[in-house]
């Protein structure tokens, strides 16, 4: 097993306005500011922007791509920061922070052009002798 602070491959993303919202409307999200670019400027946004259930989907994606299928997540505590609008590129980024009682614990950040959209972790289990590291 590799050590502690395993460096997992970025995963960068544009934010297309058709990403936005698709995603926006998969997750059932009728906020205009998720698909109407001038409501959404008119209520102070630059742009359309991602919805919080399109960022926690994205890190979860992100993680489960590198772990594999057989990946169960057993926490992701997320903290939203700046938005992420269309037009512009997600970047994830994480590592490996914690092993301990069978489970991985994965430092991500995602960041956009403004800064930070999001940082938290995502904790997980893989059966025996499945690490990805």
């Amino acid at each position: 097993m590799s050590e502690e602070r395993d460096v997992l491959p970025e995963l960068s993303i544009d934010l297309t306005p058709t990403l936005v919202v698709a995603t926006a409307l998969a997750t059932m999200d009728p906020t205009p500011v998720h698909h109407d670019p001038a409501l959404a400027r008119a209520q102070g946004s630059k742009d359309i922007f991602l919805n919080i259930l399109t960022t926690m989907g994205l890190v979860e994606r992100y993680v489960t791509d590198w772990a594999g299928p057989a990946a169960v997540i057993r926490r992701i505590d997320v903290k939203l920061g700046v938005p992420a609008y269309a037009g512009d590129r997600l970047s994830l980024t994480g590592a490996v922070v914690s092993r301990a009682d069978g489970e991985l614990t994965v430092e991500v950040r995602g960041a956009v052009s403004l800064g930070d959209h999001a940082i938290g972790t995502v904790t997980l289990t893989l059966p025996e002798g499945e690490d990805p590291c």
